[in-house]
């Protein structure tokens, strides 16, 4: 469902009022000018400089078309975009489940594989991009960044 800017810059501004509110509450630091608010204020007027922009353009947009405030997007109608975003939302549902049973490379392998099958690549290419990009992956947070990524069922063999 697309939005109308209007209710996306009001939604921004609601949460840069919120942030700027909550941040009046974080302690001063003695004999500092800028305290632990400072990053977070500056962000909270970012936030509501952009609500505001996109509030105005929404409403301009919808005053020169007599646009909708929602409707749904023309791919809706389309059965393989609507089984892609399904398998979007089960493979991460897949992954929160289940990754720390079966593991990272078990969860990353059937999640990349599965996605890239709902886009029309061809399974066994799919299959090896998946383990590839799975192992690359982990590799990088693993034993670079040093994420401790759960092992699941594959503990046994952790290198």
């Amino acid at each position: 469902m697309k939005l109308n800017d209007a209710v996306w810059g009001v939604l921004l501004l609601a949460l840069a009022g919120v942030l700027l509110w909550h941040v009046q509450g974080f302690p001063a630091i003695p004999g500092q000018r800028v305290g632990p608010d400072a990053l977070p204020g500056a962000l909270a007027v970012g936030l509501g400089v952009c609500g505001a922009l996109l509030l105005v353009r929404g409403l301009r947009e919808r005053a020169a078309t007599h646009g909708r405030w929602a409707e749904w997007p023309a791919w809706i109608a389309s059965r393989p975009q609507v089984r892609a975003l399904a398998v979007l939302v089960a493979v991460n549902l897949l992954y929160v489940l289940a990754a720390d049973r079966l593991g990272f490379i078990l969860t990353g392998v059937v999640y990349l594989a599965a996605l890239m099958i709902a886009l029309r690549v061809r399974p066994r290419r799919a299959l090896g991009i998946a383990v590839a990009m799975t192992l690359i992956i982990h590799y990088g947070f693993y034993k670079l960044l040093k994420v401790p990524l759960p092992w699941g069922v594959l503990q046994p063999v952790a290198w």
